[in-house]
């Protein structure tokens, strides 16, 4: 089943983001998809904040991982965009297993490393602000989490 929530502006992102976030739980796994400038990294932002990360959350594109310990949980963001696929070296699966949170940018190019249990988010440019955020949960927590969030 597909969840959707329109956001029409950077306050609407941010507010879907803090609801999500307040469902939170260790290894939960958000895998973000979107044209470059939809806003996976404004969301990925609003969910640090919503979690009192003090850092700055930048994109970890040239990183690829990075890791947040700051607040409530960790939070492991990363940025799947350059690496065409060829992450086995990584140990990216470690990360879903560290008791924190994993945000995971352009996730669709490491579909078969990532885990069964998550919640995939797709973002689709609506016009100049606005966007459609749909919602696929994989598992029931984050059946639960569309319910209580959207």
């Amino acid at each position: 089943m597909e969840y959707k929530f329109t956001s029409y502006n950077l306050e609407d992102t941010m507010e879907l983001a803090e609801n999500i976030e307040s469902e939170k739980f260790p290894n939960m796994v958000i895998c973000l998809t979107g044209d470059l400038g939809s806003g996976k990294t404004m969301f990925t932002k609003a969910f640090a904040k919503a979690l009192e990360i003090e850092e700055e959350i930048t994109s970890p594109t040239f990183n690829i991982i990075k890791e947040y310990e700051s607040g409530e949980l960790p939070l492991y963001h990363m940025d799947m965009y350059r690496l065409d696929g060829k992450v086995s070296n990584l140990g990216i699966e470690e990360y879903f297993t560290k008791k924190g949170i994993t945000i995971i940018e352009w996730a669709d190019m490491i579909e078969e490393y990532l885990p069964k249990n998550r919640l995939d988010i797709k973002i689709k440019i609506v016009g100049e602000e606005k966007r459609v955020f749909i919602l696929e949960p994989h598992g029931k927590k984050y059946e639960q989490i569309c319910e209580e969030s959207i």
